[in-house]
């Protein structure tokens, strides 16, 4: 039984993002903040989350599946307030997401020192599979407008590469 705010984030570490599944939407660090209100004889949830990017098509999904987890858990009084400031940025990313990010596959993203990346000189980005540096930029949105596409040089194999944003 869900009772105090631990639980809930406990809760919420389990519910995976949609577009990369072994990230939870804490590693991603899209959840903002969690509030637990008693209400008569249960509480009130609110769960305040923050997209990746302003029309990002997974927070419907991420806002179902929030809800879903805590209705599971017996917890019927559910808001879900999307917060667009501050924007999210890739420095909420946890580091145990950026690791399991790279044994997906998918390179995580660089420090967010590195200034705006749409006008700013390709940046060297490490291969997930082989971790060499031989890398080259194919496109600058891969298979989803938070990703670019990259190809190793050395072992040859195209990959995905989860840009910065601030």
């Amino acid at each position: 039984m869900v009772k105090t705010e631990a639980d809930i984030w406990t809760l919420l570490a389990s519910v995976p993002d949609p577009e990369v599944p072994v990230l939870s939407i804490l590693d991603l660090g899209v959840v903002r903040a969690v509030s637990l209100s008693p209400t008569g004889d249960q509480s009130a949830v609110t769960i305040t989350i923050t997209p990746t990017y302003s029309g990002c098509p997974a927070m419907d999904m991420i806002s179902m599946n929030i809800r879903i987890a805590l209705l599971e858990a017996g917890i019927k009084d559910i808001s879900i307030v999307s917060q667009l400031s501050p924007a999210w940025t890739t420095d909420w990313m946890s580091e145990e997401g950026k690791r399991k990010l790279k044994a997906y596959g998918i390179a995580p993203p660089l420090s967010n020192a590195i200034v705006d990346e749409l006008f700013a000189e390709d940046h060297k980005i490490q291969c997930p599979q082989c971790n060499s540096m031989n890398t080259e930029l194919i496109s600058q949105f891969g298979s989803t407008s938070c990703k670019a596409l990259y190809r190793c040089l050395d072992c040859k194999e195209p990959f995905d590469y989860f840009k910065c944003h601030r």
